[in-house]
């Protein structure tokens, strides 16, 4: 039998494989619109935020200490990533099952989930933001429905509460949580629980054995989208939670637009987002221990 022999380069296989041919200029030459346009569009505005908060006109660090000694200043910032956690949780418990159900389905069935999960995507935030008012408020669906029901006498206060914020925001931001479940989940082999059955292991064993820790990079990248999408909402948490819930966003808004502050304007901007990046970091990190994260990657 006639033995054929596949010549490789040495310069392939020291590189890894065919998808790095390119030459280290080339490279470069391709990453630099990428960088140019993050330099401009993110790097430039956030040495701006920082440069305004610590020069007004010349270096002082009094946004920063005004910041940190009004109480008022610290329950809003506080308030904000304990609503965004809450949202992040919401989301990531309503969302699993529908993103598992997503992976499992096919034809028409997962064509019908999918459209359910898209379609809102493609509705404005404040349009969903005051079909929540229209539930909510005190005369709103659900308080005429328990009302004609029996089950309460007199209106109960849904709206302009943090829960109402927490739910509305957590129904706008689903699908940012359901998409990268799917995507993680439907790349889960089949055969892997499969095997596990064969094994003797039950459906719950195998799902906490195998599927889950498999799916913590799209758990992790459906956290970090929602809980940083949480933390800068503006329309929602105004409108449903009204003044009593004001988040850093719109407290900012407020610094900006009615009262002029920039400098304490970008002092709230510069500290929320090394708060952010601090714990993306710290959940990133905590994540990576597990080995689904690892293994997958």
């Amino acid at each position: 039998m006639e033995q054929f022999s596949l010549a490789i380069p040495d310069k392939a296989i020291a590189s890894g494989g065919s998808a790095k041919f390119l030459s280290r200029g080339a490279a470069v030459s391709l990453l630099l619109p990428l960088a140019f346009l993050l330099a401009i569009g993110f790097i430039y505005p956030l040495l701006q935020l920082a440069k305004i908060s610590l020069f007004n006109p010349e270096f002082s660090l009094d946004s920063y200490r005004r910041l940190a000694s009004e109480p008022l200043y610290l329950l809003v910032l506080l308030r904000t990533f304990l609503v965004a956690f809450c949202v992040m949780a919401l989301c990531l418990l309503g969302g699993y099952p529908v993103a598992f159900a997503m992976s499992r389905l096919k034809g028409r069935y997962a064509a019908l989930v999918a459209a359910c999960v898209l379609i809102p995507l493609w509705t404005s935030v404040l349009i969903r933001s005051y079909a929540w008012i229209v539930l909510l408020q005190r005369n709103g669906i659900i308080n005429s429905a328990l009302l004609d029901s029996g089950f309460i006498s007199e209106p109960l206060k849904l709206i302009y509460t943090e829960g109402a914020v927490v739910v509305a925001m957590a129904h706008v931001l689903m699908p940012f949580m359901i998409l990268p479940l799917f995507s993680t989940l439907r790349s889960i082999p089949k055969d892997l629980a499969h095997a596990a059955f064969n094994l003797g292991a039950g459906p719950f064993v195998a799902f906490v054995r195998i599927t889950l820790p498999l799916s913590t990079p799209g758990i992790f990248a459906g956290c970090v989208m929602t809980f940083i999408l949480a933390i800068g909402f503006y329309i929602t948490p105004t409108l449903v939670g009204g003044p009593g819930s004001m988040m850093i966003a719109t407290l900012i808004g407020q610094q900006t637009t009615v009262l002029l502050d920039w400098s304490f304007a970008a002092a709230l901007s510069t500290v929320l987002l090394v708060i952010t990046l601090a714990l993306v970091v710290v959940f990133r990190k905590v994540i990576s221990l597990n080995k689904g994260f690892n293994g997958v990657n």
